[in-house]
């Protein structure tokens, strides 16, 4: 069963899409997920990693069913199960928020 990665922003001008299918299923890793959205997609590949094409850039990040992998699971390595929906965002800046 195929998983869908949402792209945000510049990452979707990027790829071309907005909404990419992988080969990528249940038992998988985030990890495998997004190396196969990275196949053939040099410019995205460019934004997402770092210049040693290794590690993901600090300001990306990878959400699982809204969930950031990289900070409340286990990053990359977080195993994907069915029906899972994925979403790549770059750096978000700019705007103010009210805490209270």
């Amino acid at each position: 069963m195929p998983t869908e990665w949402k792209l945000f922003a510049d990452l979707a001008e990027r790829a071309g899409e907005k909404h990419i299918r992988v080969e990528a299923s249940a038992g998988d890793t985030v990890g495998d997920a997004l190396e196969e959205l990275l196949t053939d997609r040099p410019a995205l590949e460019d934004r997402v990693l770092d210049e040693d094409g290794e590690d993901l850039r600090t300001q990306i990040n990878v959400l699982r069913n809204g969930t950031n992998v990289l900070v409340e699971e286990d990053g990359l390595e977080t195993e994907l199960e069915a029906g899972d929906e994925l979403a790549l965002f770059p750096p978000v800046s700019g705007g103010s928020v009210e805490r209270r």
